[in-house]
């Protein structure tokens, strides 16, 4: 069994084609993810226009038109979504098929996908110059739930009140789906010209990963993407913030049974830094698995969180630490907290914590190449940081990080802001 673990990637006119020619999976996955850096004042109109550009084209106008083009593909996946990464909002339109060599008849499905793609990207369903009513209504009225439903999931609300608070003036305080209260005034005209835009101008990035003819695909995809040249937006992502000089804490009351503490800490490592992998050791030492220290020493040996845990976001250089906890334990866990950070700081680390946690990252990697779409992802943190990291090199990199590494990377970690989610009426203390 062959497994390229690098891409191919070319430059063609609009686009950059990523092939991975591998024959671990029985079905072919393709990716588009189309960049461009957060505009507050397009945030909801880009998350709108992901949910319509799903939901009909030129040849299948509807849900269903493109349901039954699904089931004739024998059950093709295909999902569009909205995300951040750093700086940027990426729409990303996936798809999955089976790779034709397994089935009875040999059908053409991945011509068949590419060019529903091509559709879905080049040739909404479109009337008179605007989008679909129906469908820019229909997917109104999902997105509001979406965004609802941040509300109503405390956890995912008390992360983007910390982020909003944590980056005031930033636009990477804005959440991808954008503002519930814009939904409503956003028109099927405005959306069309807002995508027209999009097709022009944003960085577009297509993944093809599978037991695929690599030369033949190029030549599929060339043939029905007839995107514009385009300026190319690389640049490197990070931003590099200045440390507060006192950390911001904010207490919010509603009507919640338990307490959502989440604490946002600054680094000034990001994925593009050489020590990036020092800095992932120290976020799984820290609260990244079972085996961490606020998994232990907060959830487990004090009992004052329902979960506890933290992670990364690689672009920006932040950490986040998340867990539910009693109104009552508010001063204790965060006492805790800041307890085990100032241990990481000081070295208060055990081989055996360093070794399973470069184990867990390692065997989370491997884990990653098993499934198509997560593979997409790692390749695609590559790009946008603009540092490309083969898989061998992030393991070799992970396997080389020592103790005094992971002091150096937390010894970059400060504290900025602490978010309390409190029932009405509960004291802090």
């Amino acid at each position: 069994m062959t497994m390229t673990t690098t891409p191919r990637t070319t430059k063609c006119e609009g686009f950059n084609l990523h092939l991975v020619e591998t024959e671990k999976y029985k079905t072919t996955t393709i990716a588009i993810n189309i960049k461009r850096k957060i505009e507050p004042e397009n945030v909801t109109k880009r998350a709108l226009l992901a949910q319509v550009l799903k939901s009909g084209t030129k040849s299948y106008p509807s849900s269903l038109h493109i349901h039954r083009f699904l089931e004739d593909m024998y059950g093709a996946g295909f999902s569009s979504s909205v995300a951040k990464k750093g700086n940027y909002q990426i729409i990303s339109i996936r798809m999955d098929v089976s790779n034709e060599k397994f089935l009875l008849e040999q059908e053409p499905l991945l011509k068949q996908a590419l060019s529903f793609l091509s559709e879905v990207v080049q040739h909404p369903f479109v009337k008179d110059e605007k989008f679909d009513e129906k469908i820019v209504q229909k997917e109104k009225r999902v997105l509001k739930q979406r965004i609802q439903s941040i509300y109503d999931d405390k956890m995912r609300y008390a992360n983007k009140r910390l982020i909003e608070e944590m980056f005031e003036n930033d636009v990477y305080a804005h959440h991808a789906y954008g503002k519930e209260d814009e939904v409503d005034s956003i028109t099927s005209e405005a959306l069309f010209t807002y995508y027209k835009d999009v097709l022009a101008n944003d960085e577009i990035d297509i993944y093809v990963v599978g037991d695929v003819n690599g030369d033949e695909v190029q030549n599929t995809v060339k043939s029905n993407f007839q995107l514009s040249e385009r300026v190319s937006g690389q640049e490197s992502d990070s931003i590099r913030y200045d440390v507060k000089d006192k950390e911001n804490v904010i207490f919010e009351e509603q009507d919640v049974k338990q307490g959502k503490l989440h604490i946002g800490y600054r680094t000034s490592i990001t994925f593009e830094d050489e020590n990036y992998y020092a800095i992932q050791v120290f976020n799984g030492i820290f609260g990244g698995f079972s085996h961490s220290k606020l998994f232990i020493n907060v959830r487990e040996k004090e009992s004052l969180a329902y979960y506890a845990v933290s992670r990364m976001e690689s672009h920006i250089g932040a950490i986040f630490v998340m867990s539910g906890i009693e109104f009552k334990n508010y001063d204790k866990a965060v006492s805790i907290i800041r307890e085990q950070m100032e241990n990481m700081k000081n070295g208060s680390i055990t081989n055996d914590e360093l070794t399973q946690t470069k184990e867990m990252l390692r065997n989370q990697i491997l884990e990653s190449v098993d499934n198509p779409n997560s593979w997409i992802e790692l390749l695609y943190h590559s790009k946008v940081s603009g540092v490309e990291r083969s898989i061998d090199e992030w393991l070799e990199g992970i396997s080389n990080v020592s103790l005094q590494d992971v002091i150096e990377a937390a010894s970059t970690v400060t504290l900025d802001t602490v978010y309390f989610l409190k029932g009405e009426g509960q004291n802090d203390e």
